[in-house]
């Protein structure tokens, strides 16, 4: 009996994720059957044919197109955030309660939203009037046209998405670091370690942990990156930062087929699942969490 109440007590919130995470995902792929024009107010089921489309050889380039932008975003963003926040770690580990602060000041820009962050980069990144290039004009006498050119347009996106997100990465590595016992340490550095051997041998295995928890929650937040992509570049120039994310919104909302960003959205959702999948997989034989 008692275990049925239990039970009874986990069904609101079992209902609730039925209803928010599968309930949506189900619905996607029955949209994807179908020929769902948002312009229009009936649809009719059509089988494999959005699929069908997919592989169609420039609809095919067009995907791979933004999905190879992504990944190159997710990288770039990944490397920078992560080596950054180990970094700053290291460096604030070491520093005493006087300059708490500056962890809150490295911290601070997490708290700004990512549509906020994109406008006011719009702006300091613009050819004519931006600081950025007011700056590179009195020391090189150049001006650069970040947001038109397609490498320095990507370049743009990561860095401003990294600017706000190293901070986080920070956080979380100097909460592992703290965790970690003195008693290695001193044990070590009693067979005279250097500094460099007991980061490489004690510090960094000791937080694999953690990195595995950043490697994964940021590779997905990264892979769905969309608001700096939206608001700084709107995709272009000539689809160089067409995301993702923003190519299934454009798909849905500009061009009104729903059913095709359905089938898109799918592959997306796929892929990730796979690649959190083989990343917790490997986890369980490679990660350390003794601490």
């Amino acid at each position: 009996m008692e275990s049925f109440q239990e039970f009874l007590c986990c069904v609101p919130a079992m209902a609730l994720i039925l209803l928010v995470a599968y309930y949506p995902i189900v619905e996607l792929i029955r949209i994807s059957f179908t020929d769902w024009n948002l312009i229009r107010p009936t649809y009719t089921y059509v089988g494999l044919t959005n699929w069908k489309w997919l592989f169609e050889t420039w609809q095919y380039n067009h995907v791979l197109n933004s999905f190879f932008a992504t990944l190159k975003f997710t990288v770039g963003h990944m490397v920078i955030i992560l080596v950054a926040g180990l970094l700053m770690a290291l460096l604030f580990n070491r520093m005493s309660r006087g300059f708490s602060f500056m962890r809150s000041v490295v911290f601070l820009p997490h708290y700004v939203a990512m549509t906020s962050a994109a406008l006011i980069f719009m702006v300091i990144l613009n050819k004519q009037y931006g600081v950025a290039n007011v700056i590179l004009e009195a020391v090189a006498g150049i001006r650069v046209d970040w947001l038109q050119t397609g490498s320095l347009a990507m370049l743009s996106m990561i860095v401003i998405a990294s600017w706000r997100s190293v901070g986080y990465d920070m956080l979380i590595y100097l909460g592992g670091m703290q965790g970690i016992s003195r008693d290695y340490y001193e044990a070590a550095m009693l067979d005279g370690a250097s500094g460099v051997t007991l980061f490489f041998n004690i510090t960094l295995p000791l937080l694999a942990p953690t990195t595995l928890f950043l490697v994964v929650t940021q590779f997905i937040s990264s892979m769905k990156v969309y608001a700096v992509a939206d608001v700084l570049t709107a995709g272009g120039p000539y689809r160089a930062t067409e995301v993702m994310v923003y190519l299934i919104y454009t798909m849905a909302f500009v061009d009104f087929r729903v059913d095709r960003a359905a089938v898109v959205s799918i592959c997306f959702f796929l892929f990730l699942l796979v690649v959190t999948a083989l990343t917790m997989n490997v986890s369980e034989r490679k990660v350390n969490y003794d601490a």
